[in-house]
């Protein structure tokens, strides 16, 4: 297996008026090809900032992130939009659809970034997630749980190396849980690589390994 992502040493402050919060302490990940990788801990315990650092949408403090042999972390914000592009896909808790695209143009984005369009792998993708008839539809023509599927849809469209997943199947129900639980697997099992943040148990059973943070620190990797 080949290492994809590999993270070490993270720290990330903010501050809040005179308040400094240490929302990560020393986290070091490792990530190979294959790997379903599941970030557990109580809401405020880190598992959305580490995935924004390791994505590259938040800067670390300190520390280093590398992301298919490619270093994220202290690079201009186009470099890394590119590194994103090429090898990564994103799933947010939310916003990870554009208004005014249909769904088969959100996904159709990704491609065009990474320098790639395949119609095939678009119908097989919506086709898998129970959404091949909604390909026209907006964002705002969406049920709560043909979005969580579309948004997963947009960051498998371009074939990434890697995905990082946030609450992935918050607030939706147990039939598109385990949808979205069986296209990840399944990606998975094509040797892609996942890193899932998650409060969902059945996630966290499947996973390879689980990482559990508290307080911004890893307390177990297992």
């Amino acid at each position: 297996m080949q290492v994809v992502l590999e993270a070490r040493n993270l720290y990330r402050f903010y501050h809040a008026n005179e308040e400094e919060v240490l929302a990560l302490r020393d986290v070091s990940i490792c990530v190979q090809s294959g790997e379903m990788v599941a970030i557990v801990g109580p809401s405020g315990s880190g598992k959305s900032t580490l995935l924004a650092c390791l994505a590259g949408t938040d800067e670390p403090t300190g520390g280093a992130v590398h992301v298919d042999g490619k270093r994220m972390t202290r690079r201009p914000e186009a470099e890394r939009a590119r590194i994103r592009a090429e090898t990564i896909g994103f799933l947010m808790q939310s916003d990870n659809l554009i208004e005014h695209w249909t769904v088969e143009e959100n996904m159709l984005f990704p491609m065009q970034l990474g320098s790639r369009r395949d119609p095939k792998r678009i119908r097989a993708l919506l086709d898998a997630l129970g959404l091949i008839h909604r390909r026209h539809a907006y964002p705002g023509q969406l049920s709560g749980g043909e979005s969580a599927r579309a948004g997963l849809a947009v960051a498998l469209a371009g074939d990434p190396k890697i995905v990082l997943a946030d609450e992935p199947t918050a607030e939706v129900d147990a039939e598109t849980e385990n949808w979205v639980l069986e296209l990840l697997d399944n990606y998975c099992q094509g040797g892609g690589a996942l890193v899932v943040a998650t409060h969902s148990r059945t996630i966290a059973k499947k996973a390879s390994r689980t990482i559990r943070l508290l307080d911004g620190k890893i307390v177990s990797d297992d």
